[in-house]
């Protein structure tokens, strides 16, 4: 009873705490003039060293908040996939539902970190190559129900490639 008590009390402490000093819900000003004059920038959305291109993300967006754009330059991540696009996604547009996260292929084939995330990614220093060459054991359905979604299907290719040797 004495433990109900203190916790009775510390709530209540905290919400009077909220209530007249509107602790832990007023910005600094500093940040406020910030986010008026729109110097806030916002944290990156896509980690490129990770992302393969395959546009896995965008098909799935149920918001259509992702747009794959054209990379200047094709980058050769392994030998026979060539990333040639890159997701960027719209923030104004995303419902934060992380089926583009759940979804990147490197996420579901080899249970690492997804490429694209709602939220920052943080350092990213893994070695796609690496990651790339690592066998897997998936059935088959699962391949072709990932396979549906992807724009690139070297991956699909360079699989049965490898099974038919």
């Amino acid at each position: 009873m004495k433990n109900l008590g203190i916790i009775f009390l510390e709530g209540m402490y905290s919400n009077i705490k909220r209530i007249l000093f509107a602790s832990d819900r007023v910005t600094d000003m500093e940040l406020r003039n910030k986010i008026l004059n729109g110097e806030i920038v916002p944290t990156d959305k896509v980690a490129e060293v990770s992302c393969i291109g395959c546009s896995g993300c965008k098909n799935v967006c149920p918001t259509g908040a992702i747009e794959m754009v054209k990379l200047e330059e094709p980058v050769e991540l392994i030998e026979g996939i060539i990333k040639e696009e890159e997701p960027v996604l719209d923030s104004l547009k995303c419902v934060h539902c992380y089926h583009c996260h759940d979804f990147c292929p490197l996420y579901a084939l080899f249970g690492g970190a997804g490429a694209v995330h709602p939220n920052d990614v943080g350092e990213v220093d893994s070695d796609i190559t690496e990651l790339l060459k690592k066998p897997v054991k998936i059935s088959e359905d699962k391949i072709a129900y990932i396979s549906k979604f992807l724009s690139d299907n070297a991956v699909i290719r360079k699989r049965e490639d490898q099974n038919s040797k």
